[in-house]
């Protein structure tokens, strides 16, 4: 797909974040734009502040842990727009940092319900359609560099998340090849450098009946991040949204499978864990990992 004007774009999560930075580009680019999310108020905040008066843009409340929310959400989005030609599965959250055995049930099944699951229901409840039309069509999925490079030690639950996405990815991209499809996925790695976006607040959006189980030290805000950072002397780079989000459209145009800032990077950190697979070692340097 090289150009997106006036093609049909879904965003999940769009209303915050790199999912709020893609719907912006995608705008700039003359797409039509519904922005899924689960908070309502959100979604119209994005929409007084992007297009208010502009019938490229809508939003419609969509929890994507709910097959029933995503099914509906496709079934709105062919019912006002006739198709959909860009899927972005974004929508995502994290759990707090701590061992595995210190994890809880909720955990998992709040962050696996709608980063993993969230992707799978919206490629079942989209990619039918996609494929029936027989446009031209790209979905794609937000991975991490956490999880589907090389896992951060304490970020089991998120981590593992992030896998599955980049193994879901991989699968269905081939398939969607071999079955002589129209439609095409990539798997996007949001990168460059520290992000800021609400992953860092995830919590106000953990429904009351998976709230932890365990009482936790509240995650740090990215501020608290920062100054952390600084008076252990490092200087952390952040990454502009809107260029990340750019980017991604970019290699949507040059049909790159890996959307990722400094790939070469990962190539890297990929080779040194084979390597210790070879070798029948922990792919992880244990000097290297911060301490709770």
């Amino acid at each position: 797909m090289k150009q997106f004007k006036d093609k049909v774009a879904v965003v999940t999560g769009g209303a915050s974040g790199i999912g709020k930075a893609i719907v912006r580009a995608l705008l700039a680019e003359g797409a039509k734009v519904v922005i899924a999310d689960v908070e309502q108020s959100a979604i119209d905040s994005v929409i007084a502040e992007l297009g208010a008066d502009d019938a490229s843009l809508s939003g419609i409340q969509t929890d994507v842990s709910s097959p029933d929310s995503v099914n509906a959400l496709a079934d709105q989005v062919y019912a006002d727009h006739g198709g959909c030609h860009l899927l972005f599965n974004n929508a995502g959250v994290a759990a707090p940092s701590c061992n595995v055995w210190e994890t809880t049930i909720n955990d998992w099944k709040w962050v696996h319900g709608v980063n993993v699951m969230g992707v799978i229901h919206g490629i079942q409840a989209f990619v039918p359609k996609m494929i029936a039309s027989g446009d031209e069509c790209h979905v794609i999925n937000t991975s991490s560099g956490d999880g589907g490079i090389s896992p951060l030690p304490y970020q089991s639950v998120y981590a593992s998340s992030k896998a599955a996405v980049s193994i879901i990815t991989e699968c269905l991209a081939a398939q969607l090849i071999t079955e002589e499809t129209n439609v095409r996925a990539s798997l996007f790695y949001p990168s460059g450098g520290v992000l800021d976006t609400g992953i860092w607040t995830t919590d106000r959006n953990r429904p009351a009946d998976l709230a932890r189980e365990k009482p936790y030290d509240p995650v740090p805000s990215v501020e608290d991040f920062k100054q952390a950072a600084e008076a252990a002397g490092m200087e952390l780079q952040f990454q502009d949204l809107d260029e990340l989000a750019q980017y991604l459209l970019d290699g949507i145009r040059e049909q790159r499978f890996v959307v990722m800032i400094n790939v070469d990077q990962a190539a890297e950190t990929l080779s040194f864990r084979a390597d210790c697979y070879n070798k029948s070692e922990l792919p992880l340097n244990l000097a290297e990992i911060p301490q709770l």
